[in-house]
């Protein structure tokens, strides 16, 4: 049977440590996998909810966005997804009566994790300015509540409209629709905080902000390189196509600052060989400094130039602009440089090289641990630098693999949820819906926050997400929040944000992706897009939590009757009734997608045009792919301290806490730990188990702390430390981001250790 959601919040002052493990999944995957799933739902809802994950007739996984293959299998999830799916398909509420007992002052002492465990929010709920809890509001008031707000603003740019990745496309399309309807670019969205740099990067270097490799890619590749990335705790499933390709012959090559179980060896759950004794997958283990990726890239470039015959010379003068440039630079890069700033030895860089020029298709994959700092896109390019350098985009088994978390990330911003959209975007969406676009860029979230910070914007109203938990410099950001006038939040489940207000909040409760969408016409279902560009269908099974749910492209649809009234022809309404309607008209909007009812019909989907993949096309500035040649970057850290960076638990899905344990770390019991090297310990004089306060240092001179941790020694890369976010998010100065990107520098940040 499902339990209760817990009435207090666990201690969290004593956790656990023991050794770190050496594989992921396996048996201990399946155990907590039912236990979690147990909990939530109950025996016979977790048969009929998880038999239905990740299916050409089901749900897509509202974890991550890793692709599915045309052969799927029976349990066609992992352990996170499980997770997931439980804290979405629970059996848990969270009522009025639940608002009425825990007024706003309480529900801002309380963990993320104690939210997140009270349940499905199940009607709409309103704090009224001067009011100290929620209340119940119907969802005609609540939506008029939005349109005085709204209406009522100086300008449409004194509004902001957050995205979440888990959005279907449909609603996403919908929501951009009303923002430029309103008047407004202000589409901030969870890209900003994550892939942006590797948009940034790829549009500028290969004319698309997207990777390149399929699924089948993987498994026919020759070298993968995965730089920055656990996908054992963070894209599980990922390591059953790393298994394919090492069991095809593969070589693979981690770049990490922390030792990760997950490449270590894979204990597949899906057959008994595979749960008894797994699969070695790192062939090499280059253990990094943090932000040491460029310096490492360039000086492999440099190698690869100087080795007679190793590059592609006919892919490069046929496809490529800017080689000499590039060459000149590497020929400047230093072997004793690029062994202080990555903390590697020469013979492991000799090795590396010695696997990139025997592989003929070589795939890198990377995630935040390259997107996250501030020279993160110059770093994107240094690899799409190796990669141009022997032919390897636009070749079966080779190209570029941003991996994407959130399940729809990617789909949402082929939507246009995009605060610098492109003109022939906008002048498509206007032709088709008869409207006039805003031309002038919008806010990021850097700039979102720093705009509420400054009272430059005074209605946030965020299409799910936990904006609060998820951004940077916590305090900064919690206080340019208060300085609204008005939040909302399309949420399922409570979180940090909704503690966190203006002067008015709306909380307003949406379906999942777990949920039966039933609207005027019928049954509807939804699309979404993942990491590799295969847009396909996603239909949920159960019944909604309460009856007082609303989907996300009926919320969008009622608010923009609302706010913007007889004076838009959108037929609002009819998109509300049929979600075919709103595919018709993304079909004629967004390229890629014609013919979209009938292609999202079939089961499995399809995949979107990518030029560079499939024709060697590169539509960048020059019309060819463009080698760069930023100058070397890595972090400069002063004597005394240690560089941080943020990282997720196993027991975590980005800001959602399932857990306080982070199994394969061997930490149990409890979040507030940081992970150092211990010959740096020794040399701080940090005991394994002494508590400390975490200060960062910045420019600007101001002191974020982030106080009582408790220090695990851990074989983290020497100079490096690592604690969890969003409990470290304090220590990111808001102004510390990425160049070009702006994404926040959350894996580079300069501590030092005070006794707590």
């Amino acid at each position: 049977m499902a339990t209760k959601p817990p009435t207090g919040d666990p201690v969290q002052d004593a956790p656990q440590v023991t050794p770190p493990k050496h594989a992921a999944a396996g048996l201990p995957a399946i155990g907590h996998t039912l236990r979690i799933a147990q909990e939530q739902m109950g025996l016979a809802r977790t048969a009929r909810t998880l038999l239905k994950v990740n299916q050409k007739d089901g749900f897509d996984c509202p974890g991550c966005a890793w692709p599915e293959g045309d052969k799927r299998h029976t349990a066609e999830f992992c352990e996170n997804g499980a997770k997931a799916v439980a804290e979405e398909a629970t059996l848990r509420r969270v009522t009025p009566e639940f608002f009425a007992a825990h007024p706003l002052a309480d529900l801002a002492t309380r963990s993320g994790y104690w939210l997140g465990q009270q349940g499905r929010i199940t009607e709409p709920m309103y704090l009224p300015e001067g009011g100290d809890r929620y209340e119940a509001i119907s969802w005609e008031r609540a939506f008029s509540v939005i349109a005085e707000e709204l209406t009522a603003l100086g300008s449409p740019d004194e509004a902001l409209f957050y995205t979440s990745g888990r959005t279907s496309n449909e609603a996403a399309f919908l929501f951009q629709l009303f923002a430029r309807e309103f008047g407004t670019n202000n589409l901030p969205d969870c890209s900003n905080m994550c892939h942006e740099s590797s948009g940034s990067a790829l549009t500028e270097t290969i004319g698309i902000g997207k990777g390149s490799v399929s699924l089948e890619d993987l498994h026919q590749a020759d070298l993968i390189i995965v730089a920055g990335q656990n996908p054992g705790t963070n894209h599980p499933r990922m390591l059953s196509a790393l298994e394919k390709a090492k069991t095809a012959g593969a070589k693979i090559i981690s770049v990490n600052p922390l030792p990760e179980a997950g490449m270590e060896r894979f204990k597949n759950p899906q057959t008994p060989l595979g749960m008894l004794r797994g699969t070695a997958l790192n062939d090499l283990f280059l253990q990094i400094r943090i932000g040491g990726d460029q310096a490492l890239f360039r000086l492999l470039n440099k190698l690869v130039i100087e080795t007679e015959g190793a590059t592609d010379e006919a892919f490069i003068r046929e496809h490529t602009h800017g080689y000499e440039d590039l060459a000149a630079a590497a020929k400047e890069a230093d072997w004793d440089e690029t062994l202080t700033a990555t903390g590697l030895t020469r013979p492991e860089i000799e090795r590396a090289l010695a696997m990139i020029l025997a592989s003929k298709r070589t795939i890198v994959c990377w995630a935040m641990g390259l997107t996250q700092h501030k020279h993160a896109v110059a770093t994107i390019r240094e690899v799409v630098n190796l990669l141009l350098l022997r032919g390897n985009i636009g070749r079966p088994g080779a190209g570029v693999c941003p991996v994407r978390g959130h399940s729809n990330v990617q789909g949402d911003r082929t939507m246009g949820i995009f605060e610098r959209p492109a003109p022939a975007f906008l002048d498509a969406l206007d032709k088709e819906f008869g409207i006039t676009s805003p031309r002038g860029h919008g806010y990021d979230v850097v700039r979102s926050i720093q705009a509420m910070r400054d009272g430059k914007a005074k209605v946030l109203f965020a299409m799910g997400g936990n904006f609060v938990g998820a951004t940077p410099d916590t305090e900064v950001t919690e206080a340019a929040i208060r300085r609204t006038s008005l939040t909302v939040h399309v949420s399922t489940k409570l979180n940090r944000s909704h503690a966190v207000t203006g002067r008015r909040a709306l909380i307003l409760p949406t379906l999942g992706r777990t949920d039966k969408d039933v609207q005027a016409s019928g049954r509807q279902f939804v699309t979404v897009e993942d990491s590799m560009g295969m847009v396909h269908a996603s239909r949920g099974n159960l019944s909604p939590a309460s009856p007082h749910l609303l989907s996300e492209p009926a919320i969008v649809a009622r608010m923009a009757r609302a706010v913007l009234g007889s004076a838009s022809a959108t037929p609002w309404e009819d998109f509300e009734r049929d979600y075919g309607a709103v595919r018709d008209r993304i079909a004629r909007v967004v390229p890629g997608f014609e013919d979209f009812n009938a292609r999202a019909a079939r089961p499995e989907g399809f995949r979107l045009p990518h030029a560079p993949r499939d024709e060697r096309r590169f539509p960048t500035r020059t019309g060819k792919a463009n080698f760069t040649a930023a100058p070397v970057e890595y972090p400069q850290v002063p004597p005394g301290r240690l560089l941080l960076q943020t990282l997720r638990s196993h027991d975590q899905y980005n800001t959602t806490i399932y857990g306080l344990d982070d199994r394969y770390r061997g930490i149990t019991g409890g979040r507030r730990v940081v992970m150092v090297n211990p010959a740096d310990a020794a040399e701080l004089g940090l005991a394994d188990g002494s508590y400390t306060d975490l200060v960062s240092e910045w420019k600007d001179g101001v002191e974020r702390r982030a106080p009582g941790f408790r220090v695990v020694h851990y074989p983290t890369a020497r100079g490096c430390a690592a604690a969890y976010y969003p409990e470290t998010n304090v220590l990111v100065p808001l102004d510390s981001t990425a160049d070009t990107s702006n994404t926040p520098a959350s894996k580079s940040v300069v501590v030092r250790f005070e006794p707590a």
